[in-house]
């Protein structure tokens, strides 16, 4: 797993003979394809006639995965077509697997900053100030209600931008109203640094003793303007920068001096230098790849890895350097996930990667079993991620999290958990998940059999779906808008679910898919809608079940449970 993050943060670039797509590829696509995928016919939005070339093939880089797929599973060429052969469906599938290792064009791609989410500027005003700002909110203690943080209440959520992931902020620019907020928690938060609640903040960022008294000399002016700029901007300032802030504070003293030098601070984080990650990422002006400098580097990784600015000693090693040696860079992947801020790595890029968030959808008046449900996968994504597991764990593994309110989905497993003493008083209470061991519980272990994961995707369609998309990354168009409804069974017939979809799915169009989708989400059809093992409810009773699931892929290739 520790390789797999690894691998999340770079790609080498492999050289790759140019010219290969005109000769291979690009036949079979004028023969076989352009006759519905091209010029006046361009069938599923996808129009070959103006790819001729494998620069032209760069700039659909999402559309070959797709072409792979339905080509390997031949359901293009349509039936009324001839069908490819399979040293042409190996040469489209060679080519696509050589050229996505890396950018055909040598040129060097826009670089375009992206804005903080607002997870991120939350976290790295938290970080900045070394206090979070916060609304008091009335909450029972045993159960999870309202939003105590001030950023996340001001600031408008994050659209997932085109990748699907919120911190893609690319095309997402700042307004008016959104400056305003930005504007308005800056001189939030420098009030209450400057105030007497903020004083050990404060005291610690410049460094002074636990009996200073707070007041702002011209000499500690400079100290904050020294320590505090270098850190809102996440890299080294110019010293000319530096001094044209300090001759703004020139020949101020006291309450003058902390209203400019509070100024000075607001404007620095306004500036699209601290709302944009990579905006002082200068690349060379050469045309060709090249590598980030070590402070677009450090940035890059702690928030990937914790949604926040790099800690000071991230920062040190890109300032002296040494993060770009050798070894350097592993050394602070580990470091980073041993610190409780890794818990932004499967609490985020986890729950947006396996679309963990409609678990919320699920359970709406009963907020201990939710918060049972929603905690599950991520302490699993967690330990995944922290304890350097093997990726297929994520499938198959013999570790889970479990508190009392997941622990009946596990049977005799569940005697094994430290015993729980409910508070007097309390009726319910949620309680943290403890690491469990499966041993006994019969279809359990991994992220597929989870309960929250397969009360979230109710009935074989949405998890067979769910898995491709989420686990194995095929990409599934939207059902067409005119797909006919299920049909119920004829009046005094008894059909089971799966009897009345063989019906539905006779028609090719929608088939094509089904094919794809129904052997994985039947294979999950020993579970009921609360992810419940109704298999081995029937193995406990000596009965034979009522459902058999499916073993064979549309490959050919079969599975067992």
């Amino acid at each position: 797993m520790r390789a797999l993050l690894n691998l999340l943060a770079f790609l080498l670039p492999i050289v790759l003979s140019a010219g290969v797509f005109e000769k291979e590829v690009l036949p079979i696509l004028q023969r076989s394809c352009i006759k519905c995928h091209g010029g006046e016919k361009t069938k599923g939005k996808v129009d070959f006639s103006k790819i001729l070339t494998e620069r032209d093939a760069g700039s659909h880089l999402d559309l070959w995965e797709t072409v792979v797929e339905v080509v390997e599973l031949r359901e293009m060429p349509p039936d009324d077509e001839m069908p490819l052969s399979s040293a042409e469906r190996k040469k489209i599938r060679n080519w696509r697997d050589a050229f996505i290792q890396l950018p055909t064009d040598p040129t060097i791609a826009v670089f375009r900053p992206r804005r903080l989410s607002a997870n991120e500027y939350r976290n790295t005003l938290r970080s900045l100030f070394g206090f979070d700002l916060e609304v008091g909110i009335a909450r029972a203690e045993q159960t999870e209600s309202g939003e105590k943080s001030l950023v996340l209440k001001i600031l408008p959520p994050d659209p997932p931008g085109k990748s699907g992931y919120f911190n893609d902020t690319h095309s997402a620019p700042i307004s008016t109203s959104l400056l305003e907020n930005y504007a308005y928690l800056a001189g939030v938060s420098l009030e209450r640094l400057f105030s007497k609640k903020g004083k050990d903040s404060l005291a610690g960022m410049i460094r002074q003793s636990e009996d200073w008294n707070g007041e702002i000399s011209p000499h500690l002016a400079e100290e904050i303007i020294r320590s505090f700029l270098p850190r809102i901007f996440r890299r080294s300032v110019a010293e000319e920068r530096i001094n044209a802030v300090l001759g703004k504070l020139k020949g101020k003293e006291r309450k003058a001096l902390v209203t400019a030098l509070k100024f000075e601070l607001k404007s620095a984080l306004i500036s699209p230098e601290f709302l944009y990650r990579g905006f002082l990422a200068n690349p060379q002006d050469k045309a060709e790849r090249q590598p980030v400098d070590a402070f677009e580097l450090a940035e890059r990784l702690s928030y990937f890895l914790w949604e926040d600015m790099p800690d000071e000693e991230l920062f040190e090693s890109a300032v002296d350097g040494s993060l770009l040696k050798k070894g350097e860079l592993g050394r602070h992947v580990d470091r980073m996930l041993a610190d409780p801020r890794a818990r932004n790595l499967s609490g985020s890029f986890g729950v947006q990667l396996l679309g963990l968030s409609s678990i919320d959808d699920q359970i709406k008046n009963n907020p201990i079993h939710l918060h049972a449900l929603r905690t599950q996968p991520r302490d699993f994504l967690h330990y995944l991620f922290t304890e350097d597991r093997p990726v297929m764990e994520l499938l198959d593994s013999n570790v889970t999290f479990v508190n009392q309110s997941t622990s009946g989905f596990y049977g005799k497993d569940r005697h094994r958990l430290a015993p729980f003493h409910k508070p007097r008083g309390i009726e319910r209470q949620r309680t943290m998940n403890q690491r469990l061991e499966i041993k006994d519980a019969e279809g359990r272990g991994g992220i597929l059999t989870m309960p929250s994961i397969l009360s979230m995707n109710h009935g074989p369609i949405l998890r067979g779906t769910w898995v491709l998309r989420h686990i194995l990354g095929v990409r599934l168009g939207e059902p067409p808008a005119d797909v006919p409804p299920i049909k119920p069974p004829p009046r005094g017939k008894k059909m089971t679910f799966r009897e009345r979809f063989e019906a539905h799915r006779e028609n090719s169009t929608c088939a094509r898919c089904h094919d794809k989708i129904d052997p994985i989400g039947f294979a999950l059809d020993g579970y009921d809608d609360n992810g419940r093992n109704l298999l081995a409810s029937y193995n406990q009773r000596g009965k034979p079940p009522p459902i058999v699931t499916p073993r064979k892929l549309p490959s050919g290739e079969e599975f067992h449970e």
